[in-house]
């Protein structure tokens, strides 16, 4: 059974967006309902820009695929762009800072910010999020759910209680457009939005993704690459403007001591059936997550988003032919993307949580996954 993964291809103004996924097993239902759907929900959100009004996001499935089904050989993903003026875009001489054109300017050894900001773009999080949600169709066959939404925008901060169940906090965030689960919070974080904008200026936010319904024992403590903690977070890290990732308590549990951060354990013998086989927590401070596996509580994982570096009104920067000094390029862009950062987020989420799985329980086809897992808990219920 191959390991999955997937890889991206495409610019921001290039003609289609790519997801390769290999790795699937066969006989995987797939969804292009829910790919879709999480499309246009990163489209979306509250401070969104121009671009956004103009893309119309949709996969277009051109391999791996027979009748709806999975084949078990390489999928490809085609997002087509609308705004495809990348031959014809002007170059970019003055870098914008906090953007990624000027290391890649020197990086590749060009005076044109252009080769760099349209692959470095948060565009291409539309092929990552088509992927994420093509791996949440092996998800739903095991009852593994995954939610992804704002908590934070500015300094406007969401009052989000831990016990709310998924499905709770996936009505509340996609009642409003901030996708926050916080209906009132959501009013003030649109009010700090228009603000910014009125400044010509941006603002970020911290996002949180949660799981639930895995079971105990993904990722490995054997080798450092394998544990599932710092996989998630590169996956989550490695999105565009993301500055900062935690997991459960996480920085705050520097300031705590040992008893009042680490989460005892407690056996509840009405609940061995579940995939938590009867061992329950009394807190989550670890967000489900110890020495590099999944320990059966429910994953929470928040990451920062600093603000879009692109500015209406610019920040001095230095021409790169002339090395005056002026004022930085404008490419069309948001004022907040935090909703979006976390559509994206809780896909690739989906994804590495989707890989971990394959692995403990792979197999060439989906029954021979679901054989495994079911072998795995009747075992593991029994010690």
């Amino acid at each position: 059974m191959p390991i999955l993964e997937y890889r991206t291809a495409g610019e921001s103004h290039g003609p289609a967006l790519v997801a390769l996924v290999e790795g699937m097993p066969a006989g995987v239902p797939v969804d292009l309902a829910l790919i879709n759907g999480e499309l246009t929900r990163r489209q979306g959100g509250y401070g969104r820009g121009g671009r956004m009004r103009i893309e119309r996001d949709s996969v277009t499935v051109l391999s791996g695929v027979r009748r709806g089904v999975t084949m078990g050989s390489p999928i490809a993903l085609q997002i087509v762009n609308r705004d495809t003026r990348l031959e014809e875009a002007p170059p970019v001489h003055r870098p914008r800072p906090g953007h990624a054109d000027l290391a890649g300017s020197l990086k590749w050894l060009s005076n044109d910010c252009r080769e760099t900001l349209e692959r470095a773009s948060a565009r291409e999080t539309a092929a990552r999020v088509a992927a994420g949600a093509l791996a949440k169709c092996v998800l739903r066959e095991f009852a593994v759910d995954v939610v992804g939404y704002v908590v934070r925008v500015f300094d406007v901060e969401a009052m989000v209680a831990p016990s709310a169940t998924i499905a709770e906090l996936r009505a509340a965030r996609d009642a409003n457009e901030l996708y926050c689960p916080d209906a009132a919070a959501a009013a003030r974080m649109e009010a700090a939005i228009r603000e910014a904008a009125a400044d010509k200026d941006t603002v970020g936010g911290v996002v949180e993704v949660r799981v639930e319904g895995h079971p105990p024992g993904l990722g490995s403590s054997m080798r450092w690459q394998d544990k599932l903690d710092g996989r998630l977070m590169q996956a989550v890290g490695s999105i565009q403007a993301i500055k900062g990732v935690e997991i459960g308590q996480g920085f705050a549990s520097a300031r705590a001591r040992g008893s009042r951060v680490h989460d005892a354990i407690d056996f509840d013998n009405a609940r061995r059936g579940r995939v938590s086989l009867g061992y329950t927590r009394r807190s989550n401070n670890a967000g489900g997550l110890e020495g590099g596996m999944s320990n059966g509580e429910p994953i929470v994982l928040r990451a920062a988003m600093k603000p879009i570096s692109t500015l209406l009104q610019g920040m001095d920067s230095v021409n790169l032919l002339t090395k005056a000094a002026e004022r930085s390029d404008y490419e069309r862009s948001d004022v907040c993307a935090v909703p979006a950062a976390s559509v994206a987020a809780e896909n690739v989420v989906a994804f590495e949580m989707t890989r971990a799985f394959l692995e403990k329980y792979g197999g060439d086809t989906l029954r021979e996954v679901r054989a495994a897992y079911e072998w795995y808990l009747n075992a593991a219920r029994s010690l």
